[in-house]
């Protein structure tokens, strides 16, 4: 007797995803447009795979069929009425009809912009207002979203005065024979927002020729070899997922696995089962948060040799935020049992107004550190009457293909190894500008160098990045970097990565003063009253003068769509009431 369970079970079982090994000669993405890309990976038997939240193989997306579905979905969008540089946008939902209607935009000649999903932020109006900014700044024809969330996104696309579509009635239309605009490599390609873009979104426009250099010198720095597999939870919202995991793997040719983001959060060492059951060589990316979280999940009495095999992971790499060296330690010693090794990490460095990558660390040197003293970091005097302190300072590799890198000083001088200063980079991966915002393009760009507002320092064509300077907090003339003062209060009991937010505010004086808060799991007042105290000693210590100190309920602190810190939001929010301090015992 054969019931609906079974049936469903050997369907399941029927899957059998795309291979590791092809035929097919690998190109390290050396074509002219992202079309040709896909239509050369498309020869080919490697594809995209999708996994539930447990980690079950769902969907098998071999290249071929993405392609097919990607030229159906451009004659739909020419038929619709999307023509060549209009702007299309889409719920960044990790799945094929994402894949198929982004490549099916590059496809017709328009540019696909990525949007996040909701899950990232706070409640259906704070989503709603964070797709209407980026909607107004990129002026799209028509916004794509899953049928689920129609409640969220019609809205947004009312607000704008477009139309608003969800994939699975679009692709019920037919889609008629028509001749497909041909591509240049100067042609933008797609729009992409950075994570940070919530009040004044820059809208990153990538041409075919920037996209495909930058996928060449990633496919080149981390030294592809046939049998390499990647696997990703990271949303193809942001750039790190769209650029290093979505479309890398198509135009250099690699079969991916997937997990939604949304089921990472619930369940994250599914992220390391599919891993564990990679037969090949595993690529894959995270920030540092979600190393951590991996190794919190993991107790000291787990066996983890009997759950994981992890040997044959060959780059585990790090980007997105500043890399913490006592993060990936705690991985080390959490995972180690099930093979993993410490010089699979690859720290990174990039930005999307580069495309994605800058700089990438040669496979297998692992995490380097240079220790440095926090007064140079912040470029004052040393103060002999306190102890030297110092901050590990991550090595995030060599420039990729065709990048050229510049440390500069205050005045625009080029400044020498060991020196710290903006870091500047020019390369063909390079953006031509924002999306419509020239004075935006002016204020980064000068004679096609990118200033990417991030402070660090070179060595022997190593870069090391010490932090955002918009991020620099200056109180009486002496400089202080956040990460400072919020990993040493990491280092107190109870803490973990993320749970500290530090920003200078004005006081009623009118002076400027440090501010931090810190979320508090502690419910007896006099314990909080404890915390508090010790926490306010902390930063003193660091400071040398006193400071702001909040506690604020847990999963207070705004994160960017991507997961990180927003440092800026939390200023805005606490500045305005709408984080509101836990009231201490008087």
């Amino acid at each position: 007797m054969t019931d609906a369970a079974t049936l469903v079970n050997d369907a399941e079982l029927a899957l059998v995803p795309t291979p590791n090994m092809d035929d097919l000669p690998r190109r390290l993405s050396d074509f002219a447009t992202f079309g040709e890309a896909l239509d050369y990976a498309a020869k080919g038997k490697r594809g995209l795979n999708f996994h539930d939240p447990r980690g079950t193989l769902k969907r098998v997306y071999p290249f071929s069929e993405l392609r097919d579905d990607a030229l159906d979905a451009a004659r739909r969008l020419i038929a619709h009425g999307i023509g060549k540089g209009d702007r299309v946008a889409l719920i960044a939902e990790t799945g094929p009809e994402f894949a198929a209607l982004f490549c099916g935009c590059v496809y017709a000649g328009a540019w696909p912009v990525p949007l996040p999903l909701p899950t990232s932020f706070g409640g259906k109006d704070a989503y709603v207002d964070q797709l209407a900014v980026q909607m107004a700044s990129s002026d799209p024809k028509i916004l794509f979203y899953p049928g689920e969330i129609a409640e969220l996104a019609h809205p947004a696309a009312e607000r704008q005065g477009c139309e608003g579509l969800s994939w699975q009635v679009f692709a019920a239309r037919a889609a008629p024979d028509c001749e497909l605009p041909q591509a240049s490599p100067d042609d933008v390609s797609y729009l992409q927002y950075s994570s940070g873009s919530t009040r004044f979104p820059h809208g990153v426009a990538v041409t075919h020729a920037s996209l495909l250099n930058n996928l060449a010198g990633h496919g080149e720095g981390m030294k592809l070899v046939d049998n390499d597999r990647c696997v990703s939870w990271l949303p193809w919202y942001h750039d790190m997922g769209l650029v290093g995991c979505f479309l890398s793997p198509i135009a250099n040719q690699m079969s991916a696995d997937y997990l939604r983001t949304e089921d990472f959060a619930r369940r994250p060492l599914a992220w390391l089962d599919l891993i564990s059951r990679n037969p090949g060589t595993t690529l894959s990316y995270s920030p540092t948060f979600g190393y951590d979280i991996c190794a919190r999940r993991i107790s000291s009495q787990s066996h983890v040799d009997e759950r994981f095999d992890l040997s044959r992971w060959r780059i585990a790499g790090n980007g997105a935020d500043m890399i913490r060296p006592d993060v990936m330690q705690g991985f080390v010693n959490a995972f180690a049992p099930a093979g993993f090794k410490a010089s699979t990490f690859l720290p990174s460095y990039g930005l999307a107004e580069a495309t994605l990558s800058v700089t990438i660390m040669p496979p297998g040197e692992g995490i380097r550190v240079e220790l440095v003293e926090e007064e140079r970091l912040s470029g004052t005097a040393r103060d002999l009457c306190r102890p030297a302190r110092y901050r590990a300072i991550v090595n995030c590799g060599k420039a990729v293909k065709d990048m050229a890198l510049e440390i500069r000083g205050a005045r625009g001088e080029a400044l020498g190894d060991h020196q710290i200063g903006k870091v500047w980079c020019r390369g063909p991966s390079v953006m031509l500008g924002y999306f419509r915002d020239p004075e935006a393009t002016d204020a980064c760009l000068v004679d096609g160098w990118l200033d990417t507002g991030d402070m660090g320092y070179m060595v022997d064509g190593y870069l090391f990045i010490v932090g955002r300077a918009k991020d620099m907090i200056i109180i009486n003339g002496k400089n202080h970097w956040p990460q400072d003062i919020e990993w040493a209060v990491e280092q107190l009991p109870g803490f973990n990565h993320g749970d500290i937010a530090a920003f200078s505010v004005e006081t009623e004086t009118g002076e400027e003063s440090v501010a931090v808060l810190v979320h508090c799991r502690v419910s007896d007042p006099e314990e909080r009253q404890k915390l508090h105290d010790t926490i306010r000693d902390k930063v003193r210590s660091i400071l040398g003068h006193p400071a702001i100190v909040e506690l604020v309920p847990p999963r207070t602190l705004p994160r960017t769509s991507s997961g990180k810190l927003s440092r800026a939001k939390a200023k805005k929010q606490y500045l305005s009431g709408e984080i509101e301090p836990i009231r201490l015992a008087a």
